[in-house]
């Protein structure tokens, strides 16, 4: 029986995620990826910030090619916050996201049952001049009181 993938690629799987993409491992793409590592849910400007207290020199417009690049090769997904942010998730395959509106983060909902019964549902609905390419479940919440500080 194989084993699961694990939804944080190690330094290792990445390397190969890359070479399967036809992209070098290069000293940038490894320290951003070291970073999306720590954080799992972070904007360009999140990880150029990670990087600096690193001490590790990675320019913001490199930052971002390289999370949109990895992003477009499906090796981490993308999401726009309330914001209007952009967001990159280093967990690509298929899982529900909850979204703090107020303070713009996501945590990933580790639900297998939901995730099995909305894909199930969705898979048999057609929706014409569409093809579904893919599910992407987010509950949108509001902290409460308690949590109003992250």
């Amino acid at each position: 029986m194989a084993r699961p993938r694990q939804p944080i690629p190690t330094l290792d799987e990445f390397r190969t995620q890359l070479r399967r993409h036809d992209l070098r491992a290069t000293k940038q793409r490894l320290a951003v990826h070291a970073v999306m590592m720590e954080l799992v849910h972070a904007s360009a400007e999140d990880v150029h910030g990670a990087l600096e207290l690193r001490e590790t020199p990675v320019p913001l417009t490199s930052v971002y090619n390289i999370l949109t690049q990895l992003s477009d090769k499906r090796i981490y997904s993308r999401r726009l916050s309330g914001d209007n942010r952009m967001y990159f998730d280093i967990d690509s395959r298929p899982h529900i996201h909850l979204y703090d509106r107020e303070n713009h983060i996501w945590r990933n909902v580790e639900d297998e049952e939901l995730a099995t019964l909305v894909t199930s549902r969705l898979k048999r609905r057609k929706f014409k001049g569409y093809t579904v390419e893919g599910i992407d479940i987010q509950l949108v919440a509001k902290p409460t009181r308690k949590n109003k500080k992250i």
